[in-house]
């Protein structure tokens, strides 16, 4: 599967295997049933707790993206990318083990916000070493395959296990609330582990020199790029449609599986359903970046985007386990593909030498949409009452990012 990489293109899709256990196992699955059970202990209704829910991903985002730029910047100067990368690191692995010793679910919604803040700032710096260690004909196909080894391995074996504990682990003496507990511990660990290869092998070969007041420098580098953004208008036009389409994934995986337990599917069936995406999503991430080679990397956009609009529509219309399951198939087929495939786009469009600068944009556009879509679908399931309207309100930032991608975005865009 591997003869054809470098060993700095192994060693950074290998971090996607690292930190995809906490994208499953604390933001999609155990975590956000583990927050609803502490709620409804405490008597918040299932809606409220969807909205508590969904706020607190947007707060977090809030500040991720208020950093992101400035972050971006200052990684551009030599040494400080990985630096800052590892910094960022060891708070998401921290706050994800401590999750472990607390059963309020204020207490996780906090800790939980810290976790966000740790795992995205390195994924930052993480998507901008892209440019580091491949060429640009080969983006497509490294980004894949790093979303693609996330699904297979990082994601489905720690989970697996997190898994077994929580259904079988009464047979050995381990209640169901120890073995939630463990499983972010176990989350933790895997991440650190599996990160060394990243954290050993990968350097900054495009940066800029080390000069006095790198941090005044950097906001004057930040705000010269910012009133030139003209000069980059197929890029600006992109992260618009980007700002929208990618607000409504990160949503869904956000929100997924609280509306799942809001329309009453059982616990169990939502944990084995979310197993089976990890699994039926290696296989399609692969394929988006095949096909790319052949149709192109903005018409996969668009068929993505396309696939999450049916998304929306099933997800309205849910009432079993069954159109859940099926919700998580059609999901399956394309998060990780808009995902990768958005990321390597990106990456060839970008002069390299400030690639962190640039990803810091990138970055904010996509946590500014994240405080977005979670809020839009807390605001309709709590005036509602219903949390299915919240799903129905996301198909509009689909419908809006799949039409600047249509219209705006150059089709001979460099990419």
């Amino acid at each position: 599967m591997f003869k054809n990489f470098t060993k700095e293109e192994k060693s950074w899709i290998f971090y996607d295997w690292a930190n995809s256990a906490y994208s499953v196992v604390v933001t999609a699955s155990i975590l956000p049933i583990f927050f609803k059970t502490m709620a409804k202990s405490s008597g918040i209704s299932p809606n409220m707790a969807d909205s508590y829910w969904g706020y607190a991903n947007s707060i977090a985002t809030l500040l991720v993206a208020i950093l992101a730029p400035i972050l971006g910047t200052l990684g551009d100067y030599k040494g400080k990318k990985m630096q800052l990368f590892k910094f960022f690191f060891i708070i998401g692995v921290l706050s994800t083990a401590a999750l472990s010793f607390t059963n309020q679910w204020m207490a996780i919604l906090i800790i939980y916000m810290i976790t966000i803040v740790g795992f995205s700032a390195a994924n930052l710096f993480y998507d901008a070493f892209l440019i580091d260690v491949t060429t640009k004909e080969r983006m497509d196909h490294v980004s894949t395959y790093g979303f693609a080894l996330g699904y297979i391995g990082g994601s489905t074996i720690p989970f697996v296990i997190s898994i077994g504990l929580i259904l079988f682990g009464s047979k050995i003496g381990i209640s169901s609330s120890l073995a939630v507990k463990i499983s972010f511990v176990l989350t933790a660990a895997w991440w650190t582990v599996f990160a060394m290869p990243m954290l050993k092998n990968v350097k900054q070969i495009y940066y800029i020199e080390k000069e006095p007041n790198i941090l005044g420098k950097s906001f004057s580098r930040l705000y010269k790029t910012f009133i030139n953004i003209k000069e980059y208008k197929s890029v600006f036009v992109f992260l618009l449609a980007y700002f929208f389409y990618i607000d409504g994934v990160n949503t869904i995986i956000h929100m997924a599986t609280v509306y799942g337990d809001s329309v009453g599917v059982g616990s169990n069936s939502l944990l084995l359903a979310l197993l089976m995406t990890q699994i039926v999503a290696f296989p399609f991430a692969i394929i988006y970046g095949k096909l790319a080679k052949l149709i192109g990397t903005r018409n996969m956009l668009i068929a993505g985007i396309g696939m999450y609009i049916i998304i929306c529509i099933v997800g309205y219309n849910m009432k079993s386990a069954f159109e859940f399951w099926l919700l998580a198939f059609l999901v399956a087929t394309s998060q990780g593909g808009i995902q990768a495939l958005s990321r390597s786009y990106f990456g060839k469009m970008i002069p390299k030498e400030k690639a962190n600068e640039f990803f810091g944009f990138y970055d904010i556009f996509g946590k500014f949409a994240a405080i977005m879509g979670p809020a839009l679908y807390a605001f309709f399931s709590q005036i509602t009452g219903q949390s299915r309207y919240g799903v129905l309100s996301v198909m509009l930032l689909f419908l809006i990012g799949g039409g600047i991608m249509i219209f705006a975005v150059p089709k001979d865009v460099n990419a």
